[in-house]
Formats: structure tokens, C-alpha cells, sequence
């Protein structure tokens, strides 16, 4: 028996670990609350407390992932013009350059970084930009001051 208890927890966990790289959408919940209310026991049904519970979770995890996506824009968009370091994906030797631009791919937003775009995982180091020397030129002004007697 607890061999069997065990195979079903690993059956699960592969079925967890497949559905982790899925995303169900809006539609795709709508459609599994239908045929989940049309297959339920008509003598013992669901309430629609119990629908409604469910619902509520799926648009919580909704405005998260939306919360989630509106975060990386802000953080992409905070690196215009700083330095920074990346790893390209290929394998070959980190590049560092200043961030030119922000771009939306795919949903994603990514760094663009000597003519290059990069995900925002592949950034391993920010700095702040490089700028030239500043000179300062200051001329002393004479004051003169006067005393009536």
C-alpha cells in the first residue's frame, strides 16, 4: 500500500511539474467551471459559494501575474542609460555597455545594450553610467565695499 501511495505522489508531482509550464488563461478557467459544473453529481452538487471561491483565486492570481509583468517594464525602464553587465545566453564572454533602450517582445521587456537585446535574468551587474569630467571655471569678483562717515 505504500508503494502504491508512493507512486501516486510521484504521478502528481509530474503532473504539478507539467502543469507549471503551462498558463491558463481567462478562457481556459471559464471552460474547465463548465465542464466541472456540468459533470458534478446532481445529488450532490457544488454550491455556487464553491464557484464563486473559485473564481475569486483565479482573478487574484490574474492581477498577480499582471502586478508581476508591470513590475519587470518599471525595472527595464529604470536601467536607460545606466552601465551594466550581461551574460549572453550563447555562452561567450560577459558584455557591458549602457542601456539604449527598452523594448516589449513577446510581453517581455528587454534591455538593449550595444545594439543588442538581453532579458532582463541575463543582467548581472548595473552601474551608473559614465560621464566625462566636469570642469568648473570660477572668477573671482572682486567686492568692494564702501563706508560713509
Amino acid at each position: 500500500m505504500s508503494a502504491a501511495i508512493s507512486s501516486a505522489t510521484a504521478g502528481d508531482a509530474a503532473q504539478v511539474a507539467a502543469a507549471a509550464n503551462q498558463t491558463l488563461t481567462q478562457a481556459n478557467f471559464l471552460q474547465l467551471l463548465v465542464t466541472q459544473m456540468s459533470s458534478q453529481d446532481p445529488l450532490n452538487p457544488q454550491s455556487d459559494t464553491d464557484f464563486a471561491a473559485q473564481l475569486a483565486q483565479f482573478s487574484a492570481l490574474q492581477q498577480s501575474q499582471n502586478m508581476s509583468q508591470d513590475m519587470s517594464v518599471l525595472q527595464a525602464n529604470s536601467m536607460m542609460g545606466e552601465m551594466v553587465t550581461v551574460a549572453p545566453t550563447d555562452g561567450t564572454a560577459s558584455v557591458s555597455g549602457q542601456v539604449t533602450a527598452v523594448q516589449i517582445q513577446s510581453g517581455t521587456p528587454v534591455v538593449v545594450v550595444n545594439g543588442q537585446s538581453y532579458n532582463l535574468s541575463q543582467v548581472t551587474a548595473i552601474a551608473p553610467p559614465v560621464s566625462a569630467p566636469t570642469t568648473t571655471t570660477t572668477t573671482a569678483n572682486a567686492v568692494q565695499t564702501s563706508t560713509r562717515k
